[in-house]
């Protein structure tokens, strides 16, 4: 370890004139993509194309996008902070995203492509009506705004305490410039810079890794150390709810969290949308499996490095940085502050996290208020110009809702840990809300709106509990200390005048005694891990939407259109196995024979958009419009391809028809 590293001297390096100009770099090249694909679309001003990129998008730049999007600048702080503090359980996560992607392509996502639908929750009028359909939108929009707030306003914290990085100024320039590219270049802008954003992480990520290792000797040095200090286990196989991170909680709760995002959350479904066949669009969520494995671990390799570096002097213990959040930028700077332009790279992968996830949530939003609120309340049949146009609006609009909700996490201080929960604890109700109209064919409107409100509340509940009354971590942080900090190079103390540090080592058993005076706890609930507030929620909100359909009416199954219905024991091992036989009575009566009959198929679909890329846009309208001088246009009429449909002449004029 080099002896300028803040733990020896007390004092934490700053950022260079290079690593500002990386980080505007990042900006500018982000907001470049977008006004490149505003400028390269600019004539085809549809609302598919501003909203779905067209649907034509090709698979690898999608999944790219999946990968970004909810991988925000809050994991990549806090999962190396996991290894820290706690154990290495939490690699078991990676096999709760096989079980996510294998929900989200095969039971969900399937759904809402074959219905061609913008925005996830005209599903939920469909199926329940139109007042089911509104809860779950606006939901989404609460849920979101203040996600994209965190996600905003989280790491701009951590960098300015550690590094000086202006919190304000990071917070204001990667907001504004991420509502600009998103407002007016749509969602291919979106899908686009999500790709450069995936490398500029993948970048800061290996580079932190690679150069924090060669500090601490090697990672196999890091791992003993690791293992020497009692983090390094993997067998918590304890089917208690209230073990933070057990096997079970990690695979199957984790499930639950996860599959809301990728399987229902409008900014996935909207991606999903993009593809021109559905096969590419579950290949693309596939894909995310090894992309989300490469940032995770990766991630907790850091977090062993990180302990291998504070093993002898807890950088919070000492008084160094307040929260852990700031622990890896304190690191970074650390092992990198030396080198010129390699902390600038670690912003420029920090912040992607947060580009990438505010611009998914913007459009995402906008396509929701849009579909959900304007169109089904207001202005049903709105031109393409128009709806494009309030839609870039309504990006801008809650661009600026997103920074001023930033200013008030600002003042919420430790609530603002509490915030972040609420991310699962809205997410967890609306899969619900999902899950039960997929696969339980007798819910109806008033089981969907009670399960959605009783989901809501016990999910609150437990959230908002288990921050006020702070039960017990089970199991308990590892052990910490502070007896190496501040030696000066011959092993003599540093005089360091700000703060007074007293060796400390922190163990279970001190904390159970600070606890053991305070009041018993109200409910048992507030102890259950918060990776399985989602599966409570998904339980809530069906079991109590099934009882209220029964008690005012269940919906019978052979009336519904199977369109809305996943026949689930058709897809779910080892059911789907099962001879024919045995699995019509598991369809409960709904007639899923023929459904798709007027679907187009992938292939038909493929072969119909290689049609029309042979084609030249000129040969596709029936008409071309010329200018003449003084303002005339005159509409000429081309052959007819048979891809339009036919317009005529009468009397001279040209009628055209919209394909």
């Amino acid at each position: 370890m080099v002896d300028n590293v803040s733990i020896v001297t007390g004092v934490i390096k700053k950022f260079s004139t290079l690593d500002y100009v990386i980080f505007a770099g990042i900006l500018i090249i982000s907001a470049g993509i977008g006004f490149y694909h505003a400028w390269k679309d600019r004539r085809k001003d549809t609302l598919k194309e501003f909203l779905l990129a067209g649907g034509n998008m090709q698979t690898l730049p999608v999944a790219l996008s999946l990968v970004a999007s909810f991988m925000s600048a809050i994991t990549l702080l806090g999962t190396p902070v996991e290894m820290y503090q706690y154990s290495t359980m939490y690699f078991y996560i990676g096999i709760g995203y096989l079980l996510v992607m294998a929900g989200a392509a095969h039971i969900y996502i399937p759904i809402f492509y074959r219905l061609k639908i913008t925005s996830a929750y005209e599903y939920l009028e469909m199926r329940f009506g139109k007042i089911v359909r509104t809860a779950g939108s606006l939901t989404f929009v609460v849920q979101m705004l203040l996600y994209m707030a965190i996600v905003l306003y989280a790491p701009s914290l951590a960098l300015n305490a550690v590094t000086g990085f202006p919190l304000w100024g990071a917070v204001a320039s990667v907001g504004i410039v991420c509502t600009i590219y998103t407002a007016f270049g749509g969602m291919k802008a979106v899908l686009w810079t999500d790709c450069f954003q995936v490398g500029m992480m993948l970048a800061g990520l290996f580079a932190v890794l690679i150069r924090g290792s060669m500090e601490v000797g090697g990672f196999t040095d890091a791992w003993d150390a690791m293992k020497n200090s009692g983090r390094v286990f993997f067998d918590d196989f304890r089917p208690d709810p209230n073990v933070r991170h057990s096997f079970w909680a990690l695979v199957f709760g984790g499930y639950f969290t996860w599959v809301a995002i990728y399987g229902v959350n409008q900014a996935m479904v909207q991606r999903a949308c993009t593809l021109p066949t559905l096969r590419r669009a579950q290949i693309a969520l596939w894909l995310n499996v090894p992309g989300l494995w490469i940032i995770l671990y990766v991630g907790c390799m850091i977090g062993t490095v990180v302990y291998a570096f504070y093993s002898k002097c807890d950088p919070i213990s000492a008084g160094l940085i307040n929260s852990k959040d700031q622990l890896l930028p304190l690191f970074v700077m650390d092992v990198l502050g030396d080198i010129t332009g390699l902390p600038g790279l670690f912003v420029a992968c920090l912040f992607s996290g947060a580009l990438s996830t505010i611009s998914s949530g913007l459009n995402s939003i906008a396509a929701v208020i849009l579909e959900d609120v304007i169109k089904a309340y207001f202005a049903k049949d709105l031109k393409e110009q128009r709806a494009k146009r309030i839609t870039q609006i309504l990006a801008l609009i809650f661009g600026a809702v997103c920074l001023a909700l930033t200013y008030v996490a600002s003042l919420l201080g430790n609530v603002l840990q509490a915030a972040l929960s609420l991310f699962g604890m809205i997410a967890g109700p609306l899969l619900g809300l999902f899950t039960l109209g997929m696969i339980f064919p007798w819910s109806n409107k008033w089981g969907a709106l009670v399960g959605l409100i009783c989901s809501l509340t016990v999910t609150f509940t437990m959230g908002i509990g288990n921050f006020i009354y702070k039960p017990p971590v089970r199991p308990p942080r590892a052990n910490v200390t502070t007896v190496g900090c501040f030696l000066g190079i011959n092993g003599t103390a540093t005089n360091v005048t700000t703060t007074t540090i007293v060796p400390t080592t922190t163990t279970f058993a001190s904390t159970m005694a600070s606890n053991s005076t305070e009041e018993p706890y109200i409910f048992a609930m507030f102890e259950v891990s918060y990776i399985w507030i989602g599966f409570y929620a998904v339980l809530t909100c069906v079991v109590v939407g099934l009882i209220v359909s029964v008690a005012t009416g269940y919906t019978k199954p052979e009336t519904i259109n199977p369109k809305l219905i996943c026949p689930i024991f058709d897809i779910v091992p080892p059911f789907c196995f099962l001879p024919e036989k045995c699995r019509k009575p598991l369809r409960f009566g709904v007639v899923h024979e023929g459904k798709y009959d007027d679907v187009e198929t992938d292939e038909e679909r493929l072969a119909r958009l290689e049609e029309l890329d042979k084609r030249k846009l000129s040969d596709v309208v029936e008409v071309t419009l010329e200018v003449k001088p003084g303002g005339e246009i005159k509409a000429r009429p081309n052959s007819s391809n048979g891809l339009a449909n036919h317009g005529h002449a009468q009397n001279g004029d040209v009628e055209v028809t919209r394909m």
